[in-house]
């Protein structure tokens, strides 16, 4: 049985972003790469959810984050499958857009 995640509807969106972002930056090769990467990602975190890591100075939701390329892949470990709650770029403000969006799975 393969690991299970679910993903939150925003997360769904972030990847449909990443994805028409590289496909028209670099191509449909190194989108489909890109996203591979983040599944292979979130297998590895439904395989093994303790493995990432809190950030208590972002929010106090109980996420953990993993960081793939620039991105950081924010998700909850509490329950199987574990639900990836959002897909973001590490240079985004994360304190502003948690602040106004807390990140959950719903």
């Amino acid at each position: 049985m393969a690991p299970r995640y679910l993903l939150s509807p925003q997360a769904q969106e972030d990847l449909r972003t990443i994805g028409a972002y590289y496909l028209a930056e670099a191509g449909a090769r190194v989108a489909r790469d890109v996203l591979l990467e983040f599944t292979r990602a979130f297998r590895l975190l439904a395989t093994s959810p303790d493995v990432g890591h809190r950030r208590e100075d972002l929010t106090t939701e109980p996420v953990r984050f993993w960081p793939v390329f620039s991105y950081l892949i924010v998700y909850t470990s509490t329950s199987q499958p574990i639900g990836i709650v959002r897909v973001l770029h590490g240079s985004r403000n994360l304190d502003a857009l948690f602040e106004r969006h807390p990140p959950r799975m719903t």
